[in-house]
């Protein structure tokens, strides 16, 4: 299975995930935005035992981050792992988002991806 690796700015956070992710995705909701301070969030999801970190994170609402520089990372449970994808250190990641959610807050300039479901919430 390949590994793909990432981690935080300064480097006292390492990640790892092994194999495909289940899914790619891109979020437009208002958290989404305030917790990446861009336009939407771009992430991956891996089953939780694909999943390894190391370091030392803090975490908001089930968001974790270097506790040192700040970096967002990742929200992890007992089932799945969401690797924000900015965070890898390959780049282009070569993963293409097959949804967007939250499309009612899209910025108008930017395009619907072409090929991935669109949802004007979640995919609920």
């Amino acid at each position: 299975m390949p590994i793909i690796t990432g981690g935080c700015l300064c480097g006292q956070v390492r990640i790892a995930v092994r194999g495909e992710p289940t899914r790619i995705g891109i979020c437009h909701c208002t958290d989404c935005r305030q917790e990446s301070g861009s336009a939407f969030t771009y992430f991956a999801v891996w089953p939780a035992e694909q999943f390894e970190t190391r370091g030392e994170t803090s975490a908001y609402s089930g968001r974790s981050f270097c506790s040192r520089c700040g970096s967002r990372l990742y929200s992890a449970n007992d089932k799945e792992a969401e690797i924000k994808l900015g965070s890898l250190h390959d780049a282009p990641t070569g993963l293409w988002p097959t949804y967007e959610l939250w499309v009612k807050r899209r910025e108008p300039w930017l395009p619907p991806i072409s090929g991935a479901e669109q949802y004007d919430e979640d995919r609920t």
